[in-house]
């Protein structure tokens, strides 16, 4: 049974139909345009490629031509064809544990050499799993599968690095290969300090000791960027922080989703908590600040509270990450008052406010959904000889509480962002991932099966335009 979605972009309407059934290949999909839109700068045509995907998380372009996707609550790494639409699920991980919205199957990678008759017809995962068969995730772990072409099935599952850490929030999880053929990949905070997690401490500053790795302890991982071997192993010429060289490649972050090389440069997001999502510039060694600073080192909108020292934590009214409780007393500490080595500040934030922003907007009853965040995704790269014009050499970011695309030009060198922030595609969708199609005249976007957002019409809902969708923007 087929039936048809109605995607409502900024002026543009789109009717689609497509398979009801995704798991089975679908038939091809054929888009009329009702409306068209040109934004300040080009022209687009916009549709929906495939919908009711099981929680699209990773989208990368492989060498058969195909988008490789990872379905986060499917458990599952899946292709889909960008001309077709046809589906097909390649492989399902019996062990992840998946509920929404930070666990399931997450990254995404394939070796470089993959399908280049090098037998190196790798892919690898990052997955989230329950060492207990508990109700959480406890424990990620990055495994390698072997891809056979001609079968089109993956087999050989091996883990690769096991038992970092992982939990119900901020597993961040964004895999890629680095042109240095290491593999990179972010891990979160687990969502410590606030709300169901308010009495646990962010160790997002913590550095493992000689000790931790050498048992395997990687609890310190949190809230890094780590640099591996493609076995898993602690690459010889990583960095040594506090002395210690580890898997850590950069550390200070609460929950950064996206990553992209631009060369050999390395860029990404992170979400911040009331304010300040972040675009940074990642360096060997460097720190990007979380807990003690959120986005520039400002002392605006934003000071630490360590609620894990609140006297008798546990029975405490939870902590939202912005406002304490009249109850509660707890020291707050300025933005200025830490003193970090090596801290890096962002390119760019989304978005400082001044002390005095109501973070208990009533048209929200102080939800989160109000506050100064776009709660950043993804992070891509549209290259300086793309064909869209107006998107050369700028950074593309999805926003899941917005559904818009902001792009970022660079500066020649693609070294700084440069100017102001721009938006394009505003939808009623949680943008999930962003991938510039390899000839560049087209843009794909994944949105998450079900969520909550701020509409485009600024209020609030919970109903998503298109639902575990792939939507295609195209320069005419």
């Amino acid at each position: 049974m087929k039936k048809t979605v109605v995607a409502t972009l900024i002026g543009l309407t789109l009717n689609v139909a497509f398979a009801n059934d995704v798991a089975k290949p679908a038939e091809p999909t054929k888009v009329e345009t009702v409306k068209t839109v040109v934004t300040e700068d080009s022209a687009f045509k916009a549709s929906v490629l495939i919908d009711n995907l099981n929680n699209p998380w990773d989208m990368v372009w492989g060498a058969d031509g195909n988008i490789w996707v990872t379905e986060r609550q499917g458990k599952q790494i899946s292709i889909v064809n960008p001309n077709t639409a046809e589906h097909k699920v390649l492989y399902t991980f019996e062990q992840a544990f998946a509920v929404p919205p930070h666990q399931g199957v997450l990254g995404l990678a394939l070796h470089p050499n993959f399908l280049k008759n090098s037998k190196e017809d790798f892919v690898y995962a990052y997955y989230t799993y329950s060492s207990t068969n508990g109700d959480k995730s406890d424990f990620g772990r990055i495994v390698r599968l072997t891809y056979d072409p001609q079968a089109q099935k993956l087999t050989d599952e091996t883990v690769i690095l096991d038992k970092l850490p992982a939990g119900d929030d901020h597993n961040a999880g964004r895999l890629i290969f680095g042109k240095d053929g290491k593999l990179y990949l972010t891990l979160g905070d687990n969502g410590y300090n606030q709300f169901g997690n308010s009495c646990k401490e962010i160790r997002s500053q913590n550095i493992p000791t000689v000790e931790d790795i050498a048992a395997k302890n990687y609890e310190d991982y949190r809230g890094k960027v780590l640099r591996i071997n493609a076995d898993g192993s602690i690459p010889e010429d990583n960095p040594r922080i506090q002395n210690i060289k580890s898997h850590v490649y950069a550390y200070g972050f609460r929950n950064p989703q996206g990553l992209v090389f631009v060369g050999n440069k390395l860029f990404n997001v992170d979400q911040g908590p009331g304010t300040d999502d972040e675009v940074n510039a990642v360096e060997a060694g460097g720190n990007y600040g979380w807990p003690h600073i959120a986005g520039y080192q400002d002392n605006q909108a934003y000071s630490y509270v360590n609620y894990s020292k609140v006297e008798n934590c546990e029975k405490a009214p939870m902590y939202d990450g912005t406002t304490v409780d009249k109850s509660v007393t707890v020291e707050r500490k300025k933005e200025t008052d830490a003193e970090l080595d090596n801290f890096k500040e962002p390119l760019k934030t989304f978005f400082t406010v001044p002390n005095s922003y109501n973070f208990n907007d009533p048209k929200c009853n102080g939800d989160y959904i109000c506050w100064p965040t776009v709660a950043t995704t993804s992070i891509a790269y549209y290259p300086k000889d793309g064909k869209i014009k107006s998107f050369q050499n700028s950074l593309l970011v999805t926003g899941v509480k917005t559904g818009t695309l902001y792009r970022m030009p660079l500066d020649a060198n693609a070294q700084q962002v440069q100017g102001e922030v721009i938006t394009h595609f505003r939808t009623d969708n949680r943008y999930r991932m962003v991938l510039v199609s390899p000839d560049t005249g087209k843009v794909f976007v994944a949105t998450d099966s079900a969520g909550y957002i701020m509409g485009k019409d600024s209020v609030p809902t919970k109903e998503m335009a298109n639902k575990g969708a792939i939507l295609v923007f195209e320069a005419k």
